[in-house]
């Protein structure tokens, strides 16, 4: 992203590497040190992430404590006062828009704010602007390095904003615009997890390949496609792939 957006690419050069706290070609954060929590539904995915980043001597981030759901993670929050918080979009109990309501109060905290960076598998846009308008600092997908993610907590840590590539045009759009987007009453009927799962549906992955980005089973997968089915009364998967098409969800 370009300095006149006032935010930073979550990819960078090696003298971005350098100014967030590492060295060039070495692990960002080096030498440094940030408070960080975890926030989401899927163990395996918590505990991969801690493999990748919780190296506290090699990448500087303390892994303070981790949660699965809203309430979990606002006593986990509270309790730890984290500089950093790694937050799902999508959890159990009202998603991290409800985390972060519940959390404002620590965020705005003057000397000592928590901050938010929302990590998640989904790039859907009314995803990245709804957590940016509750309060996160910015906004990675799931795809992202474990050294482009330790920059990025760092980056956060220090009141920067972070976005992975071409997320942060959905933010410029949103805040420019006066107009309220308006209400598709027939998405309005999915629930988030299914949202994930259409859009991966008409981008023509199987039902395995979703299995595997969402962390959920075969079996899963099928249930949610006929629910989604059923709720917009569509037939088959062509014509969701055109349903979401047409609504430029894919």
């Amino acid at each position: 992203m370009s300095e006149a957006t006032g935010a930073t690419g979550a990819e960078g050069t090696a003298d971005e590497a350098a100014s967030a706290g590492g060295e060039p070609g070495g692990t960002p954060g080096a030498g440094r040190r940030v408070r960080v929590v975890l926030v989401d539904d899927h163990r395996m995915f918590r505990t991969g992430v801690r493999a990748e980043i919780g190296e506290t001597a090699r990448t500087g981030v303390e892994v303070v404590g981790e949660a699965a759901d809203v309430d979990q993670a606002v006593e986990v929050i509270t309790a730890t006062r984290p500089e950093v918080v790694l937050l799902d979009v999508h959890l159990p109990g009202g998603g991290g828009v409800e985390v972060l309501r519940r959390c404002a109060g620590l965020a705005a905290d003057a000397e000592r704010p928590v901050r938010f960076l929302a990590l998640s598998v989904s790039d859907a846009a009314e995803d990245v602007i709804g957590v940016i308008r509750g309060g996160a600092r910015g906004y990675v997908t799931k795809a992202i390095t474990g050294s482009d993610l330790i920059a990025s907590i760092f980056r956060v840590q220090e009141g920067d904003a972070v976005f992975s590539p071409r997320l942060a045009g959905f933010v410029l759009d949103a805040f420019a615009s006066t107009d309220a987007p308006p209400v598709d009453e027939d998405l309005d009927r999915l629930t988030q997890r299914e949202r994930e799962v259409l859009r991966l549906i008409a981008r023509g992955y199987a039902y395995k390949e979703i299995a595997k980005q969402l962390f959920i089973s075969v079996k899963t997968v099928e249930s949610h496609v006929s629910a989604v089915l059923r709720k917009l009364q569509l037939s088959n998967r062509h014509e969701l792939t055109r349903w979401a098409t047409a609504r430029r969800l894919v």
